[in-house]
């Protein structure tokens, strides 16, 4: 034993040491208005970066074992303290100085061995103190400053008597004493006497003792707003004694019964009886059994709840006040409650089987809560609930089938909650106007009844109607389009899992007070119709688990503006670059979705689990930014090459000529002796002396001239090189300053010079006709060269040596 004590002092001294050496994680703010936790962050010491105005510290699951005022710093407002479970030895006398304000201290779970005797006394506002779980074995406590309290707490102790210190009767507000999970197991008369001059209105808690003697009288004529003594008692006959024990015990609330039905148990008739003797106004019991006799003992109560017991028929129990009656989870019952008059709310949910005989001639009861109880109902409602005028909310959900009669709700006109839901709802197919006479219906449940809604069902007349569900259920052909005319009233709708795959704009218009819209679990794509002006006061929004792959930036940009709260999740979203502007909406809007992460990719490239918050937007925005590059760049490009073809379109023509001309045959025969490049303007020259010294001169020399030869209809670029230049042996141009200025002539010069380049062919006869200045025949590629490096023959006036030039020129061209 010495070595696992040694064990344990070693572990507690590595934990003090490792938290003290900073493992522990500094305090987090978790609310507004001075609210921190601390909680489980193995803290050694409250964190100075704590501001003086906290009110609410919840420091529990931490290490302190020892408090002392160096521990708190100054925190004048603090008003709650939680330290539960902080292993707390030992409490000195200034632990609590520099926290006088305090209203709460929570000391649950720490083994404190020594309490300072002045300790608590310091903390003169305090009002609600936990001592849960602190191995107490009496109140043997000083706290008798402590006039303020309000509450107590001290179960799950070992305290065996539950007498009260003297210095209490001095607690004038003191109104709970929590003694639950105790070890008291008798109850003397002195035992009471503190609470019997205390007169306040106490609550008072004994569950979970094994009590085993309660002394008569100690209870006389005591006042208590609420006894709880289930599970107190250490046996039936303890219980059966213990019982009639506190006789002459007036008492508001009584909770009696047992946690968990024990079968092992053997009860009997009249273990209850004692309950006969105790004035309560209210009662509450879990898994007791009931006998008629027993049940004779609650007849004047006015609240009664029998939860879990064996209670098979209370059809003939005279209850004479009674404004409550609660029946949950009991064995097969029988309901046969007419003529309570008083009642007021009736609950019988959860039972294996019900049997109603009859509920009628109440004209008190508002509420009735049918649910959950497997019930099948044959022409409902009005010949189950017979003149019962003040009926305001009826609950038939979750059970088996229930057909309504012709006029199911006559004389239930007072209806303000009407709940069938996952109950299966049979003979509506020619009730067009159900609801017609509920004019005062606020809400109505009528999920998963498998109800399938015709465009002539309408809840036109429901004008006062608030609240409706419908989720579950099934609409032919355009029904839904009318189902919601005159709602003006409306502010919450549940269509979900309808298989609704379209909603046309027209549905919701008459809904201008519609603030929650769920349409979860259906098959839309679309959302236009959310931006109907009437839906201006749309706040929420749920259309998880739909098809909706995008929505366009135009109903984005038109959504209500008091939308605030928006479900996306578990739809197929599109996260490619087209649909950036989408993405990029979601990303911005996050604080409007609960689920956001749940609001995930359908793509190819991505996984099935990506977020689309997560989605790389920066990609597409550098895919984007490429796009506008290139396509500038393209439309440059493009603007450019039209520039230059306009500005070099003779010279693409040229290389097209000699790319057409480089292919063709070598072999081909000439047609003429001589193509003449010459200027328009100087056809007369070239008609009156070139054509006429050349073509009738002997021998004749044939020229091909544009003007006459060309071929009539095709491309003159095509007559260059087809006609002229490969037609002809000899290239003959006529310079001028015409033939400088006009770019046809400098086209065909070039042209031909490069051709008969290609060819080998250099025969290019060069006549100056006229004197041109250098900087002009430099303007005609290869000319001023050509000049320079070739003879050339020089027209003259001169009779003389034009009778020289033709003889050179005729030369030159036969040759």
């Amino acid at each position: 034993m010495t070595a696992y004590c040694k064990i344990g002092g070693l572990f507690i001294y590595i934990l003090f040491f490792l938290v003290q050496h900073g493992i522990g994680k500094e305090c987090t703010q978790i609310k507004k208005h001075g609210q921190y936790s601390c909680e489980g962050r193995n803290l050694t010491y409250i964190p100075t970066s704590l501001p003086s105005s906290v009110k609410i510290l919840d420091f529990s699951f931490n290490f302190l074992p020892t408090l002392k005022r160096s521990v708190f710093p100054q925190l004048n407002d603090l008003q709650h303290l939680d330290l539960t479970r902080c292993h707390i030895h030992h409490i000195a006398d200034d632990a609590f100085l520099n926290m006088k304000n305090l209203t709460t201290l929570i000391l649950t779970g720490n083994p404190v061995s020594y309490f300072g005797p002045d300790s608590l006394n310091v903390l003169h506002k305090l009002h609600r103190l936990v001592l849960m779980d602190s191995g107490l074995y009496s109140l043997n406590i000083r706290f008798n400053n402590l006039t303020k309290l309000q509450e107590l707490n001290i179960g799950t102790n070992n305290i065996q008597s539950m007498a009260l210190p003297p210095f209490m009767i001095h607690f004038e507000d003191f109104n709970l004493l929590d003694l639950h999970a105790n070890n008291i197991s008798i109850l003397k008369v002195n035992d009471t006497n503190i609470l019997q001059q205390m007169k306040g209105n106490l609550t008072l808690i004994l569950s979970r003792n094994p009590i085993l003697h309660i002394e008569p009288g100690a209870f006389q004529n005591m006042y208590l707003r609420e006894l709880n003594i289930r599970n107190a008692f250490a046996s039936l006959d303890a219980q059966r004694d213990g019982l009639k024990a506190l006789s002459g015990l007036n008492v508001g609330k009584l909770v009696i019964g047992n946690y968990i039905e024990n079968f092992m148990l053997k009860t009997s008739d009249g273990d209850l009886n004692g309950l006969c003797l105790i004035n309560f106004e209210e009662i509450d019991s879990l898994c007791a059994g009931w006998s008629a006799s027993e049940l004779q003992c609650i007849v004047n109560a006015t609240k009664i709840s029998i939860e879990r017991g064996n209670v098979r028929a209370i059809e003939n129990v005279p209850f004479q006040g009674v404004k409550e009656l609660r029946i949950v989870a009991n064995i097969p019952v029988s309901l046969e409650l007419s003529h309570l008059e008083t009642l007021e709310t009736l609950v019988a949910i959860q039972t294996n089987y019900i049997y109603i005989v009859g509920i009628s001639d109440m004209p008190r009861l508002q509420h009735i809560d049918l649910s959950q109880n497997r019930v099948h109902i044959t022409d409902c409602c009005e010949n189950y609930f017979k003149r019962m005028p003040n009926i305001r909310s009826l609950n038939l959900s979750n059970n088996g089938n229930i057909y309504l009669s012709n006029n199911p709700f006559s004389g239930l006109s007072s209806l303000e909650v009407l709940d069938f839901h996952q109950t299966t709802l049979k003979g509506l197919a020619t009730k067009f106007e159900l609801f017609k006479k509920l004019q005062n219906l606020k809400y109505l449940d009528i999920s998963y009844t498998d109800f399938t809604f015709w465009s002539t069902v309408s809840f036109g007349s429901l004008n006062r109607l608030k609240v409706l569900k419908m989720a579950g259920n099934h609409f032919q052909e355009d029904a839904l389009s009318y189902l919601f005319e005159n709602l003006t009233s409306v502010e919450y709708i549940d269509i979900s899992n309808c298989e609704i795959d379209s909603i046309a704009w027209r549905t919701f218009k008459d809904l201008p007070r519609l603030q929650q819209l769920l349409l979860n679990q259906n098959r839309l794509m679309v959302l236009d119709f959310v931006t109907h002006p009437n839906l201006k006061d749309l706040r929420l929004l749920e259309v998880h688990t739909n098809n909706i792959a995008s929505i366009p930036l135009n109903i984005l940009q038109n959504l209500p503006k008091n939308l605030t709260v928006l479900d996306l999740s578990f739809n197929p979203i599109d996260c490619s670059c087209s649909q950036i502007n989408f993405i990029l909406w979601i990303t911005s809007h996050q604080q409007i979705f609960p689920k956001k992460n749940n609001i995930l990719c359908k793509s190819q490239s991505l996984g099935s689990r990506h977020k689309t918050i997560d989605f790389d937007v920066e990609s597409c925005e550098r895919i984007r930014r490429f796009t506008i590059v290139t396509s500038i760049c393209a439309v440059v490009l493009l603007v450019l090459a039209s520039f230059l073809a306009y500005r070099f379109q003779f010279y693409l023509r040229y290389g097209y000529i000699l790319l057409k001309g480089y292919r063709t045959s070598r072999q081909q025969e000439w047609s003429y002796d001589a193509f003449v490049i010459y200027s328009s303007k100087d056809e007369c020259w070239v008609m009156d002396e070139l054509v006429e010294n050349l073509e009738n001169g002997i021998p004749p020399i044939h020229l091909c001239l544009h003007v006459r030869d060309f071929e009539a209809g095709k491309a003159i670029t095509s007559n260059i090189i087809d006609e002229g230049i490969m037609g002809s042996r000899k290239i003959i141009v006529v310079v001028s300053k015409h033939f400088t200025d006009s770019s046809w002539c400098r086209f065909e010069f070039e042209v031909a010079q490069s051709w008969l380049v290609t060819q080998g062919n250099p025969n290019i006869i060069i006549i100056i006709l006229e004197d041109v200045e250098e900087e002009k025949t430099k303007k005609v590629f290869g000319l001023h060269k050509h000049l320079k490096k070739n003879t050339y023959l020089k027209w003259s006036s001169n009779p003389i040596n034009n009778t020289r030039f033709w003889i050179r020129l005729r030369k030159a061209v036969i040759t």
